[in-house]
């Protein structure tokens, strides 16, 4: 990389001392100035190869000289700092044109990996300035792994492609959904979610693509389906995992294809949304058990965010818990603070339930105590009674869990056929659910040898290759 004229605004005398050693060290011409003014005069008589400027300086928002940089000279790249580590910032520093964003405290390898990138970018065509974003805040928390998620929401918001949030459950993972929406260039369409663990499974294809008039019975008239409801927008599919395999088989085509037909319907309609999924369950584990598309895993995790739990991220505690004190208070609630040791105990909590659990502490301790300072006291009879967290998802858990789907299978089934007498077939259905899983697995034991896997089932060989066939079992990478 040859060396370039690289311009430095900060009102830091420490940074600006730092910065200059640094890229100097690489061979660099490197320009320092304490404030804006000077910055945009260097700009202005043609200075520079590139801009490295902090947000906040004593005679002008750095944010602010972005637009007539790129007015003025739309090829010039900046690099933006900022200790206001909120999504906002990072979400505006991208929108008005920054090349990078990065919260203070940076790590100097990183900015000089960003500045390498910076020099040897090709030129691109100037970004229009846009209105500056005054919402409040959907999320809240500066803690890195927070840092992370804010600047992969700046990267994507001006893209279509599809998301998958991961993260325990009671992270957030709605919220950055809605961030991505709100944020990006289809933020003028609707925002659709859809719960798949909350749909029976017999309806989901309808609730996603819709149906015509006597597609199916009580179908008395046409119905618009997710899809249809999200065009222009977003189309949000929480808990992806718990989606059925053949649901999964007309969402891939979707997102294959581009279109789709409603139930009972013959004209293919065009799909006109983003998709961002979100799961709290190991779709590589669900993918190995047979019951997760490997084609759909792929098709979805184009772009992938991943939510810290709150254990993750205790420095956010008390930006937390003073961001849902303020909420309760708006909705009639006792105004509460935590006195320092309450908000120590809080950060030493594993949190089970994650940022949806502290929330609800927070209200719990703004409706039932009258003392305005909560002490450490209150607060650890509270988390004494809290319920004990739930062990992880094993291998050893599969018959429990069976049972519980099972029990599930059935409540959908009569909730379904409510008021009539229930067709026949609750058993097959029920076989096919179970039967498909059990085959994978037992041809993941056998290393795919489906005469080890037959004799194990105690199935004719032929009649395994068969049901193979017509549970449409994928072929599994490394298995003969």
């Amino acid at each position: 990389m040859s060396s370039a004229t690289i311009l430095v605004a900060d009102d830091d005398r420490a940074i600006r001392t730092v910065l200059n050693q640094a890229l100097a060290r690489l061979g660099h011409d490197v320009r320092i100035t304490g404030n804006a003014a000077t910055l945009w005069r260097w700009i202005a008589d043609g200075e520079g190869d590139l801009v490295i400027t902090d947000v906040i300086m004593p005679d002008e928002n750095g944010l602010d000289l972005i637009p007539r940089i790129k007015r003025l000279r739309p090829d010039l790249r900046v690099i933006v700092m900022s200790a206001q580590n909120t999504l906002l910032t990072a979400v505006k520093a991208t929108e008005r044109g920054a090349f990078e964003y990065l919260p203070k405290p940076f790590d100097l390898r990183e900015l000089i990996s960003v500045v390498e990138r910076a020099l040897s970018a090709p030129a691109t065509a100037p970004v229009d300035e846009e209105e500056a974003e005054d919402e409040q805040l959907p999320l809240i928390g500066r803690s890195p792994a927070m840092q992370d998620i804010y600047r992969s929401i700046a990267r994507l918001m001006g893209t279509d492609l599809s998301v998958l949030i991961t993260g325990e459950s009671g992270t957030g993972k709605e919220l950055v959904a809605r961030a991505l929406h709100d944020f990006g260039k289809r933020r003028s369409g609707p925002f659709v979610a859809i719960n798949m663990a909350a749909i029976p499974r017999e309806l989901i294809e309808s609730e996603l693509f819709g149906h015509e008039r006597g597609a199916f019975t009580g179908a008395a008239q046409r119905s618009a389906g997710r899809f249809e409801q999200a065009k222009g927008g977003t189309l949000f599919l929480d808990e992806i995992g718990d989606m059925p395999f053949e649901a999964q088989t007309r969402l891939l085509r979707v997102l294959q294809e581009g279109e789709y037909t409603s139930v009972g319907g013959r004209s293919a309609i065009r799909a006109d949304s983003r998709i961002i999924a979100a799961t709290h369950r190991d779709l590589q584990h669900l993918i190995r058990q047979g019951t997760f598309r490997e084609d759909l895993f792929y098709r979805l995790n184009v772009a992938p965010i991943r939510i810290p739990p709150l254990r993750e991220r205790t420095s956010d505690i008390p930006a937390l818990v003073r961001h849902f004190a303020a909420q309760a208070a708006k909705e009639g609630l006792p105004a509460k603070m935590l006195d320092e040791a309450a908000m120590e105990r809080l950060r030493r909590y594993r949190w089970p339930g994650n940022v949806r659990e502290l929330e609800n502490l927070v209200r719990r301790l703004a409706a039932l105590y009258s003392q305005e300072v909560i002490s450490v006291d209150v607060v650890e009879s509270e988390l004494a009674a809290a319920p004990a967290e739930a062990p992880a998802e094993t291998e050893a858990s599969t018959g429990e869990g069976l049972g519980s789907a099972v029990e599930r299978h059935i409540n959908e089934y009569f909730v379904q056929h409510k008021g009539t007498m229930p067709a026949a077939g609750l058993y097959d259905r029920i076989l096919r659910e179970i039967e498909r899983p059990l085959i994978v697995a037992t041809l993941v034991a056998t290393r795919g040898n489906q005469i080890k896997a037959a004799h194990v089932l105690g199935l004719n060989r032929n009649t395994l290759r068969k049901k193979i066939r017509e549970l449409d079992i994928p072929v599994i990478r490394g298995l003969k």
